[in-house]
Parts: C-alpha cells; structure tokens; sequence
C-alpha cells in the first residue's frame, strides 16, 4: 500500500472500535480495486459523534461506516435515502460537498446471510434481543419474509419504542414484546427458528449472555470475536450458530459498493480470507460461500 497526496480515506467511527475487524477486508476491497485509498478506524466517545462527522468531512474523508452507538444519532446528522429513514438509524456515509449523505447496510448484509443459508422463515417464529439501531435495521431485513416477531430488550421502554416504530412502519410484521427474564425468554425460544443478537453484549471481554436459549435451529449474533465464541453463541450452543464476521462483511461489501459505484466485493474471497486470516472456520458458511 502507497499512501501519497491523493489517497482517499474511507473509515469505520464507533466506540469502541479498536476492535473491528472492518479495515482488514475494506483494505483488501481496495488492494483488488486497484484503488489509491486508505480505510482507518476512528474511535469516537459518546456524544461526540457530531463534531466527529464535521470534523471528518473538514478533512475530506470520503466514506465512513458508522457502528455502536452512534447509528441513530447520525441518521440525524445526515441526509438519508428511503431504507436508512424508514430505519431510523444509519450505518453507511458518503461524503458529499454539502455534507454526508447516508444509507444502511446492515439489514442487506442479514438478508444476504438469512439466504445465504437457505432459511425459510415464512411462518417461522423469530426472536430478537435489543432495540437499538442495529435492531432496527434487523427489523427492516425481516419485514416481508412472513414471520412472527418477538423483542426482547433490557430496558422496557426502549423495547415500547421499537414496538411502536414497527406497529407504524411495519404494519404486515406482526410483533410482540417480552420482558427481559430468564422464564419469558426460556417460554418464547422453544419455539423460535431463529434467535437474533442486535444488542451490544459480547463486544467487551467480561460481558456474558444472561439467558440460556433453548430449542433447535438457528442463533446468529451481530457481535463478532476473532474465536467465533461470542457470549450469545455460547448461551444458544444447542443450536446452529453463526457469530457477526458473515453479517459485517456482507454489510461491508454493499457499503464499499455504495461509496465507489462499483460491483460488490466477492463475499466467498472475502470471508475466505478472514478464515485464514483468523485461523479459524466460520461455521456454517452461507451458500453464497
């Protein structure tokens, strides 16, 4: 890699960040490009992603990915297209003269991996934990696909949000809330075709999953760790588990599309090398694979 005056740079802002995994395979987009680029993690504190994102634009950044927690702030910060507004949060930016514009890709990247591995959820039952921006964007890739809908969120009123904003804009997606304990859990998981981790839990080294999630079929975390053992697979062990690596480099290759208006990155070459790159499987791989 050559870095000279007419690199561009491309980034990932969030808190923490130091852990992503993203500048690993956004830099090898860009080596098989061709292109004279950079992608670099910037990690931004709580509450300051505003002067972040003017600061970065200042500096002529040209593409940003944008993680905990700062998706729903910055789909306020930005102009967004029609998936990020129905959303409510964002997780993609590009630099235009007059500011950011903005999009989401992570509900493309779990509709990728929901294919991926050839899951009918067509009235399955499907359970969900957190109601963050993550959540949200979750909510948007299962809109259509015929499901059943539980959420489950450690505040009750964040949970109620999140009811409400689907009840408005999703009106064909029937949903449901629980509280956040260990029987409702245990009672709504017997049942469920798929679990979904949308929550923060697992990105730092002490966290641990509260529940044990019951049933067969299939567990997939937005979290990811270089092992694959998240905390939430771990607690859905019994079940088929897939860990956040698939999902961010999905979302990731539609992003670095997005930002250069090219053709998407192979997944299969992507995901390949994170295997080698980690020493580990990344199991079960989606058909896309």
């Amino acid at each position: 890699m050559r870095i000279n005056g007419k690199t561009r740079v491309y980034g990932v802002v969030g808190w923490p960040v130091e852990h992503s995994l993203s500048p690993w395979f956004q830099n090898r987009f860009i080596e098989e490009q061709g292109l004279n680029a950079v992608y670099i993690p910037f990690p931004v504190p709580v509450g300051r992603i505003g002067p972040a994102l003017q600061g970065l634009h200042a500096a002529g950044v040209e593409g940003l990915n944008v993680t905990v927690p700062h998706k729903e702030v910055a789909a306020r910060l930005a102009e967004t297209d029609a998936d990020a507004r129905r959303i409510g949060a964002v997780n993609t930016l590009r630099r235009v003269e007059e500011g950011w514009l903005a999009t989401n890709t992570d509900w493309r990247g779990l509709r990728l991996v929901i294919e991926g591995l050839g899951l009918n959820l067509c009235g399955g039952h499907v359970v969900m934990f957190g109601a963050g921006g993550t959540a949200r964007a979750f909510v948007h890739a299962l809109n259509g696909l015929g499901c059943h809908l539980t959420l489950c969120n450690r505040s009750p009123e964040r949970a109620s949000d999140l009811l409400s904003h689907v009840v408005s804009s999703y009106p064909d997606l029937q949903c449901e809330v629980i509280p956040w304990t260990a029987d409702a859990v245990s009672l709504v998981c017997e049942d469920a075709r798929l679990l979904l981790n949308a929550t923060s839990l697992g990105l730092r080294e002490r966290d641990v999953f509260p529940f044990e999630l019951s049933g067969e079929g299939v567990a997939i975390d937005a979290v990811y760790r270089p092992d694959g053992c998240t905390p939430f697979c771990q607690a859905a062990a019994g079940r088929t588990t897939l860990d956040g690596l698939p999902l961010l480099v999905a979302q990731g290759a539609t992003a670095f599309s997005w930002w250069h208006d090219a053709d998407m990155p192979s997944l299969k070459n992507a995901l390949i090398g994170m295997q080698r790159q980690l020493g580990r499987d990344i199991l079960p791989l989606p058909e896309w694979v």
